[in-house]
């Protein structure tokens, strides 16, 4: 009773979570992603739940965390970068493969909840929980309530347009959702890393540029240092909107420590209020929060 099994859908990887009514772990596993396979990666969820429900006990309630978002208006996948599931009623066929009903959000909003339930911002009413990696996502935790909004998008702060645009900014980055100068562009993995190219830096990734910077490379340092007055400025943005009590932050660029330092430093000066306390932190679970957030979508009883 009370057993929850969470189901992390990447693009990469689907890793399966079971958790104790007490959020304790009991069973984890990961197998790959069958690439561009609809079909494939239903099959693939079936089979893990049916090895974990084998191993640790039938009837666990599920919550999956996938890539987009289902739709308001039909619940089928949409914004998924795994395109695979765009268009796709992945709840209502899950839901019919495993005989069961359950719960589906987005990636971040999983990470939220996870952060919010037992993670780094456990105990703060409100949590904004930032994805930052191959894109830029979000997720709000509201007194342990998962907040979706009219539309499902609540949180998706990475296709807003990056706040007060300055020299270094320009051009406006092109986005694939057909927007210039959105967060993502600048924030993510991949935007760091052409912004480097573009300031005359070589072709290197975010974690090879983050490693430059602490080694002393001054085209990697200021890259870094741009990077971290853009994302002062989109949480500050953040702050004046939602006041959360803690951001946590998920994702490879999250592992870049000297951010929780440096960030709060900077946002100061675009948060109106006289003083911040809104705390900065990496994720408690690191990678493996997605999936627990998505356990943590069902209630422990």
């Amino acid at each position: 009773m009370g057993t929850r099994i969470g189901i992390d859908l990447g693009g990469t990887k689907i890793e399966l979570v079971v958790l104790d009514a007490d959020g304790r772990e009991r069973w984890r596993r990961r197998v790959p992603t069958p690439q561009g396979d609809y079909g494939g990666t239903l099959r693939a969820i079936a089979a893990l739940v049916e090895e974990a429900e084998r191993l640790t006990g039938a009837g666990a309630r599920i919550g999956v965390g996938t890539p987009g978002s289902p739709s308001p208006r039909d619940g089928r996948i949409r914004n998924a970068n795994s395109t695979c599931l765009n268009g796709q009623p992945l709840q209502q066929d899950l839901e019919a493969l495993l005989r069961r009903p359950l719960r589906l959000a987005n990636d971040a909003n999983c990470l939220a909840m996870s952060e919010a339930a037992d993670g780094a911002g456990a105990g703060a009413r409100t949590v904004f929980a930032a994805i930052l990696g191959t894109g830029v996502g979000g997720g709000i935790v509201v007194d342990q309530k998962l907040l979706v909004g009219a539309n499902a998008v609540a949180g998706e702060w990475g296709h807003n347009p990056l706040p007060l645009p300055a020299p270094d900014d320009l051009p406006l980055p092109a986005c694939y959702c057909g927007r210039a100068g959105c967060i993502e562009t600048y924030l993510s993995g991949p935007g760091l890393a052409a912004d480097h190219l573009r300031h005359g830096g070589e072709p290197l990734d975010a974690a090879a540029i983050a490693r430059q910077a602490i080694e002393g490379q001054r085209a990697s340092q200021a890259s870094l240092e741009r990077y971290e007055l853009r994302l002062a400025r989109a949480l500050a943005g953040v702050i004046n909107l939602l006041d959360p009590e803690v951001i946590v932050l998920g994702g490879g660029l999250s592992q870049i420590a000297r951010l929780y330092e440096h960030v709060p430093r900077r946002w100061a000066a675009h948060v109106f209020s006289d003083t911040v306390s809104t705390r900065l932190l990496p994720a408690r679970h690191g990678d493996a929060s997605g999936v627990r957030g998505a356990a943590w979508l069902w209630p422990s009883n």
